[in-house]
């Protein structure tokens, strides 16, 4: 009667599982084999954790540097071929009609010497008008010192808050800017030097920015740079950056044959291409933690099948077919990859919620700055979970953690009662 209850018992019924739960639940023994599991469980949770923070941390570097940069410069430029570009104003008009385009900016950049009564540091500055710098959300939001109001007719300047700092000025304090572009003389091109006002400073949260950047009014550019009423390029702002490729042509026709444009992709290929390998790098090379506390899985199996011989005789006397056997073993293993991958997606997420206040206490603990804005370029460590990302990290650690239950739980269902004696 026993027999036959045994073998009529359906797959993964709750006769498997009470036997793989009493596995794995080791007696005093057994403590030797409770150790590898737990080691196993402790892999694969650091492991898919691990995972998950760097990635979410890769992700989230990506997107905060790409929403700084694409948020100061054009995500399309657009420049004369040839001729001199003092026609920007009806060029700008054109391709602001072009569905998409949100704003085009004629600009002027040069870069100069910035120096002050106790310091001279190197500067990058844009010469733009008023309603186009107001339309950067970037830096019309995170104004920390004046305003923007009435940049146009004033000569002053705007001023990243690290070069501020740096030159140990503040607002209303007068600056030199120094540029190699001066006039034509006898003697080859004299620089130019002039004092501005400084009437407002901003924190863009990217330290290159801010300890470089300075915005002028257009006219005042113009006037420094001589450029005598032309500008070096139109830069412009579509609603859809990703898909940039699609506004091109349309930009073209638009602004006729006269133009040639380029887009941001192209002006910083080398660098998203860097962070792309380096993220594809990171994920596989930090998949090896989880591949090897898989193999931690399959060693504490073998051992547990070695020691569980005489268990295996009497279930396969009493009925039990090489499928249950078989299953019991797999229940065993795989409990222990499925709830060290829940595990370590619930550390991960708890963690990368709480990563700035985590990096605030590491620096606290060590005494050092962990995340340095100079050397990382952002003002904060971002985290940003990507929800299809993350469920991938999770399904290859449930998937890799069933096949590593696979060998040690067919070569359990393989012994029949007469070899699995011959284990003890």
């Amino acid at each position: 009667m026993t027999t036959t209850a045994v073998r009529d018992t359906k797959p993964f019924s709750s006769f498997e599982w009470m036997i793989a739960g009493r596995y794995l639940r080791a007696r005093r023994k057994e403590g030797f084999i409770s150790v590898i599991a737990g080691f196993s469980f402790l892999g694969i949770m650091l492991g898919v954790a691990t995972l998950i923070i760097v990635m979410a941390v890769m992700n989230g570097f990506r997107h905060d540097l790409f929403s700084k940069i694409m948020g100061l410069n054009g995500h399309v430029i657009v420049q004369k071929l040839g001729d001199r570009f003092d026609d920007y104003e009806q060029m700008a008009e054109k391709i602001k009609q072009v569905p998409g385009v949100q704003v085009a900016m004629p600009v002027i950049e040069g870069q100069v010497m910035v120096s002050s009564s106790s310091q001279a540091l190197g500067g990058l500055v844009r010469g733009v008008r008023e309603a186009d710098l107001k339309s950067l959300k970037l830096v019309s939001g995170n104004v920390r010192a004046g305003t923007l109001d009435g940049f146009d007719k004033q000569t002053g300047i705007a001023m990243g808050i690290r070069l501020a700092n740096q030159l140990h000025v503040g607002l209303g304090d007068s600056v030199t800017l120094v540029s190699p572009r001066g006039a034509a003389t006898p003697f080859g091109t004299a620089p130019r030097s002039k004092a501005y006002q400084i009437t407002s400073i901003f924190e863009l949260g990217m330290s290159e920015y801010d300890r470089m950047m300075i915005f002028m009014p257009l006219g005042e550019a113009q006037k420094y740079f001589s450029k005598n009423g032309e500008v070096d390029v139109v830069e412009v702002v579509v609603n859809d950056p990703e898909n940039v490729d699609s506004f091109r042509a349309e930009i073209l026709k638009a602004g006729g044959p006269s133009i040639a444009v380029a887009d941001w992709r192209q002006r910083n290929e080398t660098f998203f291409n860097v962070l792309s390998v380096e993220r594809n790098v990171m994920f596989i090379i930090l998949s090896l933690i989880v591949l090897v506390a898989a193999l931690n899985i399959i060693s504490g199996l073998m051992m547990l099948v070695k020691d569980k011989g005489r268990d295996i005789a009497i279930l396969r006397t009493m009925g039990a077919t090489k499928g249950a056997v078989m299953r019991v073993f797999l229940i065993t293993g795989a409990s222990i990859g499925v709830v060290g991958t829940l595990a370590g997606l619930m550390l991960g997420v708890i963690f990368c919620w709480n990563i700035d206040s985590i990096k605030n206490f590491a620096s606290w603990v060590t005494g050092t700055t962990v995340f340095d804005p100079s050397v990382y370029y952002l003002t904060k460590l971002p985290a940003d979970i990507d929800p299809h990302e993350t469920g991938g990290i999770v399904i290859m650690a449930l998937v890799l953690s069933v096949i590593a239950t696979l060998y040690p739980s067919w070569r359990a269902s393989r012994l029949d009662p007469v070899e699995a004696l011959r284990y003890e």
